[in-house]
């Protein structure tokens, strides 16, 4: 026998269905870890920027409390005494301006962040001042400020929302340095001092410095409120318009920490940004989002390794399961091979409590049952042909009789003797019908007249004892199509089993009618009845009652032969009741001569 190929066995279907579907969910499953790893990655970095940025942004805005924190102390404090600063007209006064300087100095030494303070001055209207810093200044100083055309518009700015701004340096030996300046009017209480103003100028160093300290490889910047870049770090690699489109973008943003993406000169970047509201100032950090690479390779070593172990762990369960399935299988396939070649012996190891146990059950019941069937097969065969031997037993040479009967009605007639020419001719009539074969099937109507004869002849066997009523449905149907010899052994029993044992006359009533597509034929009588133990006698014992009757053929074989022709749903079916009646009915499929011609 020629080996089949492994892919047309089951078992090598099995497995190869099993990879294909441990496959696909690998690689759903690798690319669903592949996406989500990624993006947890992607949400890490971000968070990650997100709370770097903001820490810079927190430690600006401390530095801009200590800022403003100077110059309130400075114009709102008793400690230092501006009553006049006028010390060319009053020279007393210069030791007083000596000590609110030490005072001032003193004020930024302890913020931590002199070193930046380039000014801290005490301005009057008139153009007397006092400063300290970290500068040396000169006395053009205050003359060059008040210069200045962002003087007033520092100056009117409220305290609680002081928003920095880079401005023009007005004083000398600045060496191009940016400065922030800070200016608060004098509101110092009791003081005899007229108009004059607190002016706290530092430099943008400090911002740069910061970033510097927090440098991680990332670009970054700080800008002012009105966009202006006071510091940046790492950002060689990209357009300063560039920069100032996202410095634009992010300070028109509602909130006021995040982080969103954005295609920078073709690369896709991370953006994390914080923007206070108080100082205005903005500190944002760039990323493009391919130095995640390191951890993506992670990621993708992760999903291959996945990958490849639910590919060995599947084909390995692919390959057990198929085992498993392929023995039973193998079982049910012998049984079935051996049903075919005409063994239909069961076999109880394909019985199983599984799926395939079920197919063994089905399998062990079919066998059984074609066994049945072929015996069922046989026996009937062996019945039809004993009925046709009853059959033919019960047969007279019809020549013989013909001749016979023809002689004996010729003579009745020469006689003149009604009652014999009419029993003659019935006889006759019946041999006719009997003589013309087994199991024929005619119309109803040649059956009522084949029956009429029979009738005839037991009338004036029993001197009228009974009375025959016979009701057709409708007249279509005295042609459908009914076996030989149906009706006859029907009224047979009536006769013989009903109303002869009674001893007085009775009736016998015949009905015809269709039922959906069933002739449906009732032969009721009013005799003695019969219990169930005789129904079930006279149906188990054809051979009763042969020698009374006029054809050998009884109940059982009326049954017998329908069964044996139309199948097991038609037949008889006896109904009765003791000292009242018996109902024979029979069920048979509605036929027309036209169908079978």
């Amino acid at each position: 026998m020629k080996k089949r190929k492994i892919w047309k066995t089951l078992q090598g279907r099995i497995i190869i269905y099993n990879l294909s579907i441990v496959v696909l969910i690998a690689f759903i499953g690798s690319m669903g870890t592949y996406y989500s790893a990624s993006k947890r990655s992607l949400e890490m970095t971000e968070k990650t920027m997100e709370s770097n940025v903001k820490d810079i942004s927190e430690d600006f805005f401390v530095a801009y409390e200590e800022m403003m924190n100077i110059i309130l102390n400075c114009t709102g404090r008793s400690s230092l005494n501006f009553e006049s600063m006028d010390f060319v007209n009053q020279p007393s006064a210069k030791k007083q301006a000596l000590m609110n300087s030490k005072l001032m100095g003193d004020y930024c030494a302890i913020s931590g962040y002199s070193s930046y303070i380039n000014r801290l001055m005490i301005l009057d209207s008139q153009g007397h001042f006092i400063q300290s810093g970290s500068n040396p200044g000169s006395k053009d100083d205050a003359k060059k400020l008040l210069e200045t055309d962002w003087f007033e518009t520092e100056a009117q700015k409220p305290a609680d929302a002081y928003q920095l701004e880079v401005v023009e340096n007005p004083f000398f030996r600045q060496n191009g340095e940016k400065m922030i300046p800070i200016v608060r009017s004098l509101d110092v209480a009791g003081s005899n001092s007229k108009e004059g103003w607190g002016i706290l100028v530092f430099s943008t160093k400090l911002y740069e410095e910061e970033l510097k300290q927090a440098n991680n490889g990332d670009a970054m910047l700080v800008a002012t409120q009105s966009g202006t870049v006071i510091a940046e770090e790492n950002t060689e690699k990209y357009s300063e318009e560039n920069l100032q489109k996202i410095v634009s973008r992010l300070l028109e943003e509602e909130e006021l920490n995040g982080v969103y993406r954005q295609r920078i000169q073709g690369e896709q970047c991370l953006i994390a940004y914080s923007h206070n509201a108080m100082s205005g100032i903005l500190t944002c950090e760039i990323m493009p989002i391919r130095f995640i690479r390191n951890e993506k390779m992670l990621i993708v070593g992760l999903t291959v390794f996945l990958f490849i172990s639910c590919l060995v762990v599947g084909t390995g369960l692919a390959v057990i399961f198929s085992n498993r399935l392929r023995k039973p299988v193998a079982l049910l396939n012998a049984q079935v091979k051996k049903i075919g070649n005409g063994d239909f012996s069961p076999n109880p190891s394909i019985e199983s409590e599984d799926e395939l146990g079920e197919i063994g059950r089905g399998i062990n019941k079919m066998s059984a049952r074609i066994a049945n069937l072929l015996d069922k097969s046989v026996e009937d065969e062996r019945e039809k042909k004993n009925l046709e031997i009853k059959m033919l037993q019960a047969q007279i040479n019809p020549h013989f009789l013909y001749n016979t009967l023809d002689s004996i009605r010729w003579i009745a007639v020469i006689q003149k003797n009604a009652s014999i020419v009419k029993m003659v001719t019935a006889l006759s009539g019946l041999l006719k019908n009997m003589a013309k074969g087994f199991n024929e099937k005619v119309t109803l109507r040649a059956e009522l007249d084949f029956l009429g004869d029979y009738i005839t002849i037991e009338k004036m066997r029993y001197m009228e004892m009974f009375d025959v009523e016979i009701d057709v449905a409708e007249e279509a149907l005295y042609d459908a199509q009914i076996i030989k010899l149906t009706l006859q052994p029907l009224v047979e029993n009536a006769i013989f089993s009903g109303i002869e044992p009674g001893g007085k006359n009775g009736s016998i009533r015949i009905r015809i009618w269709q039922q959906e597509e069933k002739l449906c034929i009732s032969v009721k009588d009013d005799g003695v009845g019969m219990t169930e133990e005789k129904i079930k006698d006279i149906m188990n014992n054809p051979q009763k009652r042969k020698g009374d009757t006029m054809s050998g053929i009884g109940l059982p074989n009326v049954d017998q032969r329908i069964k044996l022709v139309y199948g097991d749903e038609y037949g008889l079916r006896i109904k009765s009741r003791v000292g009242e009646y018996t109902e024979i009915l029979v069920t048979l499929p509605m036929e027309y001569e036209k169908e079978n011609e």
